[in-house]
């Protein structure tokens, strides 16, 4: 009988929000894991959307208040924090600087929604994009004209995203889909769900997610 080397198909879904470093720092784990297990795995990576602060106004808040009046953080927990991220990210090759104020996201889902109906490269193209300009470069991700500017860099058509932006477009198809993770129980982020079965939670070693992939993928 003749050995099949097919690559084994597993389907991840992405719950993560755009404000949240554990996210980025999970997103790049789980691509470095992805590398590693080269071409055994064919992995089809969709991201589902999820707030962390849903009740974020327009002009956002400060960061260091936010976490303050959420967390209860001492000045000396958010600087630990603060360290701990970025020594994180850079060893995963991301870069966090110093960012001054957090923003509500919505609207940034409904351009990700898009961009997945665009095709899977443009969506990861516009995450990456997105939090790269939130925790890099300290933008406002919440502003219409960075938001447009955010999915041109990311090959995607600017008149069409502010469009979107302007009509509230995918608003539902967002909360839906949001609600959905919910009542799933998810209520942290990043929360990594394997062929709609295996649930890995939060920003781990890529080690982690090798190892899960590769016992997932030998299940069949």
């Amino acid at each position: 009988m003749a050995i099949s080397n097919a690559p084994t198909a597993l389907k991840i879904d992405f719950v993560s929000d755009v404000s949240c470093p554990w996210c980025a720092i999970g997103l790049k784990s789980l691509e470095q894991a992805i590398a590693r297990v080269g071409d055994s795995v064919e992995v089809e990576l969709h991201f589902q959307p999820f707030e962390l602060n849903p009740q974020m106004p327009a002009q956002g808040q400060d960061v260091a208040e936010h976490l303050r009046q959420k967390y209860g953080s001492t000045p000396e927990q958010l600087a630990a924090n603060r360290e701990a991220i970025r020594a994180r990210g850079a060893a995963l090759g991301f870069t966090f600087n110093q960012r001054d104020r957090i923003y509500n996201t919505f609207d940034a889902h409904r351009l990700l929604h898009w961009a997945a109906l665009e095709g899977r490269d443009r969506e990861l193209a516009l995450k990456h994009a997105l939090l790269r300009a939130y925790f890099t470069d300290g933008v406002d991700v919440s502003a219409q004209a960075n938001l447009v500017r955010i999915a041109v860099e990311a090959g995607l058509d600017g008149d069409r995203a502010q469009a979107i932006l302007e009509s509230g477009e995918y608003g539902d198809e967002v909360r839906k889909q949001e609600q959905r993770y919910l009542d799933s129980g998810i209520h942290a982020v990043p929360a990594v769900i394997i062929n709609d079965r295996h649930l890995i939670s939060g920003g781990q070693p890529p080690e982690i997610f090798e190892d899960a992939l590769r016992r997932i993928a030998a299940q069949g």
